[in-house]
């Protein structure tokens, strides 16, 4: 049983390590909803925060309280009002979100001190600071309805909350501000930790919610394997918004993608949808590739390039896998060293995805692909595809007739995109001389329109 885990283990922390070295002093405001916490969340969140926080990341936690504040006005016999997608705040509704509020607060720094053994918060300490980092005006009178105390983000302490992220406590913020005057006015979790993570340049503003994600494309089939879509373009977020009503609920596609594109086009990179409902839906969409929410970038964060010498490292961990099990030839580091210039590289966040390789032939017109691999994190995403695309511009560049690959397994991959087999003595002289007869590997040839 050790030895399995020692197989699975040790595979898994090499393969998140990157991530952790990524994040180290990033800045995230996480924007927790009252439904979360209503649904038994919090412990588990709370131990994936604390965990996240001491890997380096500096964390501002944002909570609602929706559920919370409507269960205190049904004890006081009091109806819920909302319009326009806000609530309608009276005089009972503000004394139920300052009573929900302080009951929060209460619970969430009970479940950040919990350093409990053979937990992940074991040995922990986790300071919680919370102030006034908030200035806020009304909402005021819209369409008629007069929506009392329910205010607007006027002014975020982003000095404030910077100090004391710098202190090294985790910042807890409610969705309430206050006036110049002094006076409380109830907020929207979503506005105030969107407000928050502009005002202070976040790395990323993440949402713990009702729901899975987006899903851009809805006629896709409820047994499509995946049903949102991990990775939002700003644009395509932008032009989906114009498509969608109104949000009135939490549930309405828009409600937190509005949030998401306003974060994004005002300097934060990477916002994220994420379902509460997954236990450790943070750490999967932090420290795993493809994530489990989804995120909306203001660009786009794979980056298909031409290899530097800083890249041989990640391609000789791409390729190794490949090599020992006989799917490629196997190439020296020297060799790599040597062709560097010759890779085009799929990256993502710093980590090489995939790879290929461009030896020209000028000579007779052609050109070798070699070594094309994608990690199998990524595969059947069409990262093979556009390598394979990457590497005929450069062949068209070269003036190159053709493209030529020599395989012993993928051979239908490449037939299905456009290649033909032919005999190896099709092969350049030069290439002929180094082919491997007893490998026996295939060779396929794609003409270059």
């Amino acid at each position: 049983m050790s030895t399995v885990f020692n197989f699975t283990f040790v595979p898994w922390f090499r393969s998140v390590a990157p991530y952790i070295h990524m994040h180290r002093g990033k800045t995230f405001v996480v924007g927790l909803t009252g439904e979360a916490i209503a649904a038994g969340k919090l412990q588990n969140i709370a131990q994936d925060l604390a965990l996240i926080q001491s890997m380096g990341v500096k964390v501002v936690l944002v909570h609602g309280f929706r559920p919370q504040v409507n269960e205190q006005l049904r004890a006081k016999g009091h109806e819920a009002r909302y319009s326009h997608g806000l609530r309608i705040t009276d005089e009972v509704a503000l004394d139920s979100a300052q009573e929900a509020a302080g009951q929060l607060r209460y619970e969430i720094e009970a479940a950040f001190s919990q350093g409990l053994p053979n937990t992940p918060m074991a040995g922990s300490t986790v300071r919680m600071i919370s102030g006034n980092f908030i200035t806020a005006r009304p909402v005021g009178v819209i369409d008629g309805v007069d929506f009392k105390h329910s205010g607007l983000v006027r002014k975020v302490d982003s000095a404030g909350i910077l100090h004391t992220l710098d202190f090294g406590a985790m910042v807890l913020m409610s969705p309430f501000g206050f006036s110049p005057t002094g006076e409380a006015f109830n907020l929207t979790m979503e506005e105030v930790a969107t407000s928050v993570a502009i005002s202070i340049q976040a790395d990323k503003l993440i949402f713990l919610t009702e729901v899975p994600g987006i899903r851009v494309d809805s006629e896709l089939p409820e047994s499509e394997d995946n049903p949102i879509d991990t990775e939002l373009p700003l644009d395509a977020a932008r032009k989906l918004l114009t498509t969608l009503p109104p949000a009135q609920r939490p549930t309405d596609t828009a409600f937190y993608l509005q949030h998401c594109v306003k974060a994004c086009e005002a300097g934060v990179e990477r916002s994220h949808i994420l379902p509460f409902s997954v236990d450790g839906s943070l750490l999967l969409e932090v420290y795993v590739h493809d994530g489990i929410g989804t995120m909306v970038v203001d660009e786009k964060l794979e980056s298909l390039r031409e290899a530097t010498a800083d890249d041989i490292g990640g391609i000789l961990q791409l390729i190794e896998p490949f090599e020992r099990d006989g799917t490629l030839v196997k190439r020296s580091r020297t060799e790599i060293e040597r062709d560097i210039s010759q890779y085009s590289v799929i990256e993502h966040d710093g980590v090489i995805f995939g790879c290929a390789a461009l030896y020209p032939y000028p000579e007779s017109r052609t050109a070798e692909m070699a070594a094309l691999t994608v990690s199998p994190h990524s595969q059947s995403q069409g990262d093979g595809e556009r390598i394979l695309k990457r590497v005929e511009q450069r062949a068209k560049a070269l003036g190159l007739d053709s493209i030529f690959v020599l395989t012993t397994r993928t051979m239908h991959w490449f037939i299905k995109r456009g290649f033909v087999p032919v005999d190896p003595d099709w092969l350049p002289e030069a290439r002929k001389r180094k082919y491997n007869w007893d490998r026996k590997s295939q060779v396929l040839v794609k003409k270059l329109k």
